[in-house]
């Protein structure tokens, strides 16, 4: 049975994928949405955007430091449209679609930077995504030196010394493993981080079709990995697809590398085996 990872209706995550230069990181975020709402319609959310921008321009210009430049961001989408993080987004899917963080004002780290990141580009500020150990971050290059954003603690500001021994409290790792983490993030790395918390997300509700869909992605991004490859067989057994499941598992056993258990694959390509005699 064929494998199909063909993404040619999203444009901008097929370039993604043919890693291709200028990506437009908001483009992705909307694809990657529509898996999930098949009639999104990407116009209201650009839209949104790029009316926020329009907002900014002014207010950007009477702005005397690059922290009051942050926080007239900060005041236009927490304060006036009410853009905020809260736990229990980590535990709903929505919460990582952007058109659905601009529709509830509820979103995780990454989600809600992406729409500041994306708001303070139209304005002409260049505010870029970090992906920081644990939280997603927003980062600004100044004259004056590197600030941080968190847009999941309503636009809080943090130098870059304050920023590295808040992620050595919240991480436990070492400010040499912290810093590299902070330059600004590939649209390729954005990409994954937000597939990997989507799979996570599904794989615990036992969304076994919403998994599917984004291990594809995944795969696709990462077509050598193994444990991608591995991933894409156990979730087609897991939403029912026992014919693919087994052709997949097959490639894996032929090159599983010796620190992976062969065993634990072959048992789920017995039971493919068993579910699609089954089936006929």
């Amino acid at each position: 049975m064929m494998l199909n990872l063909d993404f040619s209706d999203d444009v901008e995550f097929s370039r993604l994928v043919a890693r291709q230069a200028d990506i437009d990181v908001t483009l992705v975020a909307l694809e990657l949405a529509r898996d999930a709402y098949p009639q999104l319609n990407f116009a209201h959310t650009l839209h949104w955007i790029a009316k926020r921008g329009r907002e900014l321009i002014h207010p950007a210009t009477r702005c005397r430091s690059e922290r009051e430049l942050l926080r007239e961001i900060t005041r236009c989408l927490a304060g006036t449209h009410g853009l905020h993080g809260d736990r229990e987004a980590f535990h709903r899917p929505e919460s990582s679609y952007l058109h659905r963080v601009i529709e509830t004002g509820v979103g995780i780290p990454i989600s809600l930077s992406l729409v500041y990141t994306a708001v303070a580009q139209q304005a002409g500020i260049d505010l870029v995504g970090v992906a920081a150990p644990m939280h997603f971050l927003a980062r600004y290059d100044g004259a004056g030196g590197t600030l941080f954003l968190d847009a999941f603690h309503q636009g809080r500001l943090m130098t870059y010394d304050h920023c590295v021994s808040w992620l050595e409290q919240l991480t436990k790792l070492s400010r040499d493993e912290i810093e590299p983490m902070l330059e600004p993030a590939p649209p390729r790395d954005i990409a994954v981080r937000m597939l990997n918390n989507l799979k996570a997300l599904h794989v615990q509700r036992e969304a076994w079709e919403d998994a599917w869909k984004v291990q594809r992605r995944l795969t696709a991004l990462h077509p050598t990995a193994f444990d991608q490859r591995r991933d894409l067989a156990l979730i087609a057994l897991k939403s029912n697809r026992p014919g693919l499941a087994i052709d997949l598992l097959e490639r894996c056993l032929r090159d599983c590398p010796e620190d992976q258990d062969r065993n634990v694959l072959i048992q789920h390509l017995r039971a493919a085996e068993q579910l699609l005699a089954a089936w006929n």
